[in-house]
């Protein structure tokens, strides 16, 4: 069924048109009331012809890497299939540009500096993303913390307010939430545009090229994801073609595709944004992954939280998979750029079904290599660095991933969903929980002796290693404000020491044991209650880098260390037209 503009005002209708506009806003304030439509910040923008650099010392911060697969074994239809499939992502790239800033032609086109072109394409905008969000460019306002799923004058005062006063609207169309962008019409009142109608004419594109790919498919329950799927950009009604992806268990090829995180929001962290991943599966990998997902009601039943904080049963249905990624778009490669996949984010699913758990395992040998290796040099203890390895930093990252299932979604005390009592403040509590449940879990299967490669050491003492990689991403990112989090609880409890020879650090094993479960235990307190204010009383006192902290990441940016990597992909690079 066609949804229809939701207007904020009850009593005003308004048929707003369907094809795509530019949908860059100036910068928000929040104490601002005005009603009027604001000029967009493209439109300032298009009377300066060209931009000139704050600060270049950035600019080589990212890593390049070529995202390549051994296609051998695929036959000419997949080949073609995997072609479609980069095509459709190519669309949500574009998209996603519009929902984090606006038109990107217009943008890179005025910028004359080279590297500076570079960068605001990687960050899609002229904000560093791995540095709080800030401006690399003049002439360039602050990021509207609601990038552009918001008008630029809106309070969060006044959405919280239609909230209420609307409460049974968004309950009977909860996907309002979650796809669509919030604008005001002539008048300056608010309404919501659902995903499929302001981006009409590039959804439909997209759904056609996924319906071609399907009809390339050689497995049944890829052609008929890809088929659902692609129906489902063109409703946003989503949750039958999760359901069909959970079915998914042995297609070499896969596609994440479609508005899928809420991170760009950080207004509310409602909304979300536009990407993709293809990938081509490890199978032998994959192989060894596949027995711990059966584990999962045992470890839920084994947090350390009283029993009202585990209530919930995490689906056993789900699968763990490691594959090679040789596409990514939109959010997925904005800044940071993600190694491993857990979804889908419905909670009605990942109650019936659980999650499925994607391990990009190239694009994590890259991460391990080129940043993390060099920052264990750098900062562990040398007799731990025998420690770092790439084994334990798989695991590490794949067990993050399964432990998004553990906890709960829904509140204890009436609070409705996690994630929606806790606003802006959700996705960051979610990245700690993971973190910190994922090592948990990793020690409970070694005690259990179901993990027998490696030792537990391996894996705390990279997982402290990770947190400096993680931290440099800052605090504009759910997964650096959460390190934050993390480093500053760690280092309270004495999780690690630093030699004031050496200045090198050194974990702890047993303390690094109580302070997980002791963070663990806070965090799915939190959770459960929904304490907004406890959330954001946490964030405040340690999400953030201490003194002491960043002088560890400027002896990293002395070392001329990557923070992230960026990529060399797409076709041509594949070999396929």
């Amino acid at each position: 069924m066609q949804i229809k503009t939701i207007v904020f005002a009850t009593s005003v209708a308004l048929a707003l048109s369907a094809c795509q506009q530019d949908n860059n806003t100036s910068k928000p304030t929040q104490e601002s009331s005005t009603k009027q439509t604001t000029a967009t910040t493209s439109e300032k923008e298009a009377v300066t012809s060209q931009y000139q650099v704050i600060s270049d010392e950035r600019f080589d911060i990212y890593a390049e890497f070529t995202l390549t697969s051994d296609l051998s074994h695929l036959s000419a239809n997949q080949k073609q299939m995997v072609a479609k499939l980069i095509d459709a992502s190519t669309i949500m790239d574009n998209l996603f540009w519009q929902q984090a800033y606006g038109d990107k032609s217009k943008l890179l086109n005025a910028i004359k500096d080279t590297k500076a072109r570079r960068f605001a394409d990687i960050n899609y905008g002229p904000w560093d993303r791995l540095k709080g969000d800030q401006a690399f460019l003049t002439n360039v306002t602050e990021k509207p913390a609601g990038a552009q799923f918001y008008p630029a004058d809106i309070t969060k005062e006044e959405y919280q307010n239609w909230r209420e006063k609307n409460a049974n609207l968004l309950e009977a169309q909860p996907f309002l939430e979650s796809y669509s962008m919030v604008e005001r019409d002539d008048k300056g009142q608010l309404v919501l545009t659902p995903y499929h109608v302001k981006f009409k004419k590039q959804l439909e594109q997209a759904s056609s090229l996924l319906k071609e790919a399907a009809k390339l498919a050689d497995n049944k329950a890829f052609s008929n994801y890809l088929n659902m799927r692609a129906e489902a950009i063109i409703t946003d009604q989503f949750q039958a073609s999760d359901f069909a992806w959970m079915d998914m268990k042995d297609n070499p090829i896969e596609v994440v595709i479609g508005p899928i995180e809420n991170y760009e929001d950080q207004l509310f962290g409602y909304r979300t944004a536009y990407e993709s991943y293809v990938l081509i599966k490890d199978l032998t990998w994959s192989e060894r992954l596949a027995k711990f997902a059966q584990f999962l009601p045992e470890l839920q039943q084994g947090l350390p939280v009283d029993e009202a904080y585990k209530k919930e049963m995490p689906g056993t249905d789900a699968d763990l998979n490691a594959y090679d990624v040789v596409y990514y778009a939109g959010h997925s490669n904005a800044g940071s750029k993600t190694i491993a996949i857990n979804l889908p984010n419905d909670e009605e699913v990942q109650l019936a079904k659980g999650t499925r758990r994607l391990q990009l395992k190239n694009a994590m040998q890259a991460k391990f290599d080129k940043i993390l290796v060099p920052i264990s040099k750098q900062l562990i203890a040398e007799d731990q660095q025998q420690y770092i390895t790439f084994d334990a930093f798989f695991a590490n990252t794949m067990f993050h991933e399964v432990a998004h299932g553990l906890g709960i979604k829904n509140t204890i005390n009436g609070n409705g969903m996690v994630r929606t009592a806790l606003q802006e403040t959700a996705s960051a509590l979610e990245e700690g929980k993971a973190d910190i449940l994922g090592l948990y879990m990793i020690t409970e299967l070694f005690n259990k002796g179901e993990i027998t490669e490696g030792k537990l050491m391996d894996n705390y003492v990279t997982f402290l290693a990770g947190i400096f990689r993680s931290v440099r991403f800052g605090a504009s990112s759910a997964h650096g404000k959460a390190n934050m989090v993390r480093f500053n609880y760690f280092k309270e409890k004495g999780a690690f020491t630093k030699d004031a020879t050496t200045g090198r650090y050194r974990v702890d094993f047993d303390r690094m044991t109580t302070a997980m479960n002791d963070l663990s235990r806070l965090l799915l307190t939190i959770q459960g209650d929904g304490d907004y204010a406890k959330a954001q009383a946490l964030l405040a006192e340690k999400g953030q880098i201490t003194p002491e902290l960043q002088a560890e990441l400027d002896k990293l940016t002395e070392a001329n260390i990557p923070v992230d990597i960026t990529f060399n992909q797409g076709k041509a690079i594949l070999g396929i037209q």
